[in-house]
């Protein structure tokens, strides 16, 4: 059998219209760190041709310790000095990113160490040097479903941080995190599903609604 987190763990389901809490566990990845308009930026598109071949490499190797996985959907941290170049203003050319790519638990640094040396024989051209592994302990989340076009999740966005958050008792505490569970290069725009999370903490009780319920309810 293989392994899907998509299936597996809660923090990777979501729906459109519900903002939920969820406790998301401590999860290693390989990482690309960058900055600048993904649409316009070299190094975005050099970031996905290095985390892809290393992805792979990874599951061929741990189907040789007799453990197999589907490769995980691309993930992204995404951060900008003014917060709001990326929740209403959506000034691109403004955010630090880092692409991620699940690693599962039982492959270590020294698995990451022979897939780069693996790759760097076959394409000797790729930034493998930008390639890192890194545990990311998120913890207390909130997390929704956006369908549609990436330049339409402002008003999500806006939402989640400017009423939700306050309304709950909530505050961020770390970067905007994206989970892209569809591929944009085989799917309609309007039909891209990604999941918005953020982390964060409680700083006063909870709303008569309850932070762990249901706010709005859109079902597919």
């Amino acid at each position: 059998m293989r392994t899907d987190v998509r299936k597996d763990m809660d923090c990777y389901a979501a729906r459109r219209g519900q903002i939920r809490l969820v406790e998301v566990p401590p999860l290693q990845y390989v990482m690309v760190d960058g900055h600048g308009d993904p649409n316009t930026t070299p190094a975005y598109a050099e970031a996905l041709g290095v985390l892809y071949p290393i992805a792979y490499t990874l599951k061929f190797a741990s189907r040789d310790l007799g453990r197999d996985y589907v490769v995980p959907p691309l993930e992204a941290l995404w951060s900008a000095q003014d917060m709001a170049a990326f929740t209403t203003r959506r000034d691109k050319s403004a955010w630090d990113w880092t692409l991620m790519l699940l690693a599962p638990d039982w492959l270590g640094a020294e698995h990451v160490a022979a897939a780069r040396a693996g790759v760097a024989a076959r394409h000797p051209h790729l930034a493998l040097d930008r390639v890192r592994l890194d545990t990311l302990d998120e913890g207390l989340c909130v997390q929704t479903l956006h369908v549609g076009p990436f330049d339409d999740e402002g008003p999500v966005l806006a939402d989640l941080h400017d009423r939700f958050l306050p309304a709950h008792g909530l505050e961020p505490t770390a970067r905007h995190h994206e989970v892209y569970l569809t591929d944009p290069r085989r799917t309609a725009p309007e039909r891209l599903r990604t999941i918005l999370r953020q982390p964060v903490r409680r700083t006063d009780p909870p709303g008569p609604t309850g932070a762990g319920g249901p706010d709005r309810d859109e079902r597919d």
